[in-house]
């Protein structure tokens, strides 16, 4: 296969984290994008130990100008084979009655428009790729509404179609794109969600339960099951979803 150039959001911590590492011990470059944080550098630290090419963006998807910031940085590469859309948000975990309309707002700018904005932006470095394989990370939520979850619910509803999209209007630049759905991952994320009250999240014990009950699977387990996806999907999986406890 050899060398290529992955970007992966979300990438200072969790699975983003995780698929970076698996990305480097591949052969690959890696640019790890996230908020500028001690963690992000951490990550970038560990993966250049095996990938020495690989560095660090930082960009916060719920600013524009930041992601154009971001563009304009990034735009000078030879090309991106590859991207994987993992960063994100649950919150705000709260009744989308109860819920300010700015917070509400903001989950979809991270999950979604901001996946837009910056792809948008680097499609001539993916165009210039042979083969520029995006992956987005879905979930369950994407298929089923959950209470107090709405806007998460709708971004990764949106997001997995936004993928489909992709896949169709990319082909004809070499470009393809399929979401992966993780499972219940032990993240910072499903440590937010069973910190909720149960005022506004009913099922927080559920999710205390997964954890309590070793349920949660580890990240770096989930990076080894989605890589092959990541770096071999084919054109013929193009706009597919996927789900990690069926591959």
């Amino acid at each position: 296969m050899g060398s290529k150039t992955y970007l992966v959001t979300g990438a200072s911590k969790g699975i983003g984290r995780s698929i970076a590492m698996a990305l480097a011990n591949e052969g690959h470059t890696v640019i790890l994008l996230a908020r500028e944080s001690e963690q992000l550098t951490a990550s970038c630290r560990d993966v250049q130990e095996i990938s020495s090419a690989s560095f660090t963006v930082s960009c916060d998807l719920a600013n524009r100008a930041s992601i154009d910031l971001t563009v304009e940085k990034l735009i000078e590469l030879d090309s991106i084979d590859g991207i994987v859309h993992n960063a994100g948000t649950i919150a705000p975990i709260q009744s989308m009655f109860d819920v300010e309309n700015a917070d509400w707002a903001r989950n979809i700018e991270v999950n979604l428009i901001g996946v837009q904005r910056l792809t948008k932006g680097l499609y001539p470095l993916m165009k210039a790729s042979e083969h520029c394989r995006v992956t987005t990370i879905s979930s369950g939520a994407a298929l089923r509404p959950l209470h107090s979850w709405s806007s998460y619910c709708i971004s990764k509803a949106g997001l997995d179609m936004w993928s489909r999209c992709l896949a169709e209007e990319g082909r004809g630049d070499g470009i393809t794109s399929i979401a992966i759905a993780p499972g219940i991952v032990d993240t910072d994320m499903q440590l937010e969600i069973r910190s909720s009250n149960v005022d506004d999240f009913p099922l927080v014990e559920s999710f205390a339960g997964y954890h309590r009950d070793g349920q949660l699977t580890n990240p770096d387990d989930v990076a080894q099951q989605l890589l092959g996806l990541i770096t071999g999907h084919t054109f013929e999986q193009s706009g597919q979803r996927f789900d990690v406890r069926e591959l």
